[in-house]
């Protein structure tokens, strides 16, 4: 008689019940969460990272150290600016082969402009710089 009371509640309600599906939606953007995601996350893991980095160099510097890396910054300019005299001259870069230590540069015109082909000959390194036509 139970088994037939709860049989006929089942089907007198059975009408109203709805059901979704269930659908898992990541969180975190590397396993295709929101990229808006990103930041907070990011935050959140610094906000309970207790460990400190003791290679970093602190941000602060005192006046002399200051002092002595802009001393050295303009040291080093001075030295390119002469260097650059030395080899081209006051009236700039013009068409040709140079050497700098180990680096061999080769100035040319091309469509695009003045083409620098640098290579380091100790390493085998070589990277271009086109300075665009004006």
């Amino acid at each position: 008689m139970k088994f037939i009371l709860t049989f006929a509640a089942v089907l007198c309600i059975s009408p109203f019940i709805n059901a979704q599906a269930l659908v898992y939606k990541p969180v975190n953007p590397a396993f295709g969460g929101d990229t808006f995601n990103y930041q907070w996350l990011l935050s959140s893991a610094e906000a309970q990272n207790k460990q400190k980095d003791k290679t970093a160099v602190p941000a602060t510097q005192t006046d002399l150290e200051r002092f002595k890396t802009n001393l050295n910054s303009q040291l080093l300019s001075q030295i390119s600016s002469q260097l650059y005299k030395q080899q081209f001259g006051t009236d700039g870069i013009k068409e040709g082969s140079y050497t700098f230590g180990s680096y061999s540069v080769d100035v040319f015109p091309s469509s695009d402009g003045l083409t620098l082909n640098i290579l380091d000959t100790n390493t085998g390194e070589q990277t271009q710089v086109i300075i665009p036509n004006q």
